[in-house]
């Protein structure tokens, strides 16, 4: 709005599973490739990449706690920043490590949902050619009478649970997704466990990792030990409060960038009375007198550049803090009402040590920002003029 900075956006149990009887494996969920062509709610709009806002079977989760497609990763590698808030990305080449597996995960579950809500309704995944009348949210299948009795027979002693496809057609979006987080399971952390479906249901505190009974039982040095629902609850709840103490510091960051740009408004209204003074005055001199405004006016301009170059530089990154600030929080809140506990648990470090950069964060000093510059000068020359 002052002409030189451009106005910042709004900121708005226990024990081992049963074992299965001996034949061939269900198929891979209907939903397991995202498409790209997935229509999301506005309610759901967060789950598409923050830059070009478009679905992606691949996103990545960068330090500032913004969310980016690696296409637009790629496009911004040169300059090996974040598009959104300018915070340096230290991966070398330029894409993060950390997967959202909250939010690719979250994008194929409404495409599931999408097939229940559509009017020709899903197909069984597994004969094909039935219409759909059972979800199994444990196979994530969908599955037409005869197949579902023929699921019964060959699950009968896992209790898997399934729902009428008419029955989740009349939820909506987030009592879906919610309905699906409760009935995820969470995988052993040592290799190989987890393709065997190996189910978790204790945490390791000295290796901090997930283990199953068999892995409790025969590893002496995994100790002590606690509930992994425990502790996916204690970490939702120290990411909260972590975004609670964020939300209070938040306040002192936005004044400042208030203050910056009221700051860079009235350099802007110096300037502009100076130039206006300084044109009124030459016109009323003689033609040799021009050389002498041309003077004023650069000098002028090499004042007043220095202090536009440190506001510039200052409200870029505050704003900047802003927005990865604003990331964290609606990350945190995302991770809270719709995050499984396998998420959690790959998740919560990485968004952790981010906040935890975030909060030691200091707003800068009054005193070491930028100043309007002394047109005393030229107001000097003026009056010799």
């Amino acid at each position: 709005s002052n002409g030189v900075f451009p106005p910042m956006p709004h900121l708005d149990g226990d024990g081992a599973a049963a074992p299965m009887e001996t034949g061939p494996l269900p198929g891979a969920p209907s939903c397991s490739t995202p498409s790209h062509t997935l229509a999301v709610d506005d309610d759901f709009q967060f789950v598409l990449c923050e830059r070009c806002r478009q679905e992606s079977p691949n996103l990545k989760l960068l330090t500032c706690l913004h969310t980016l497609c690696l296409g637009c990763l790629g496009k911004n590698k040169p300059t090996g920043q974040c598009p959104l808030c300018w915070t340096t990305i230290p991966q070398a080449t330029g894409i993060p490590d950390m997967d959202n597996v909250l939010f690719t995960n979250l994008q194929a579950r409404l495409k599931v949902y999408k097939k229940i809500k559509d009017s020709d309704g899903p197909s069984c995944s597994r004969c094909r050619g039935e219409a759909a009348a059972v979800w199994c949210s444990e196979c994530e299948e969908f599955l037409c009478t005869k197949c579902f009795e023929d699921h019964q027979w060959f699950f009968k002693k896992r209790n898997h649970e399934a729902r009428k496809v008419e029955e989740l057609r009349a939820e909506s979006a987030h009592q879906f997704l919610e309905d699906t987080r409760k009935s995820c399971n969470l995988f052993c952390s040592h290799p190989g466990h987890a393709d065997q479906g190996h189910i978790s249901s204790i945490y390791c505190k000295k290796c901090e990792k997930a283990l199953c009974c068999s892995c409790a039982l025969l590893d002496s040095q995994h100790t002590p030990f606690c509930d992994i629902r425990s502790e996916t609850q204690r970490r939702q709840e120290e990411l909260g409060t972590m975004s609670q103490e964020l939300k209070q510091k938040r306040s002192g960051f936005e004044a400042t960038y208030t203050a910056l740009q009221d700051e860079a408004a009235r350099l802007e209204e110096a300037q502009r009375e100076m130039r206006e003074l300084i044109q009124q005055r030459v016109e009323q001199l003689v033609r040799q007198l021009r050389q002498e405004e041309e003077e004023l006016l650069g000098l002028v301009e090499a004042r007043q550049e220095q202090g536009r170059r440190e506001l510039a530089r200052e409200l870029r990154h505050v704003e900047g803090v802003l927005r990865r600030m604003e990331a964290g929080e609606r990350l945190v809140e995302k991770m809270s009402l719709y995050a499984t506990e396998q998420e959690v648990m790959d998740m919560q470090p990485f968004i952790k040590g981010s906040l935890e950069e975030l909060q030691q964060l200091q707003l800068p000093a009054a005193e070491d920002r930028a100043q309007p510059r002394d047109f005393g000068k030229c107001r000097a020359r003026l009056q010799a003029l």
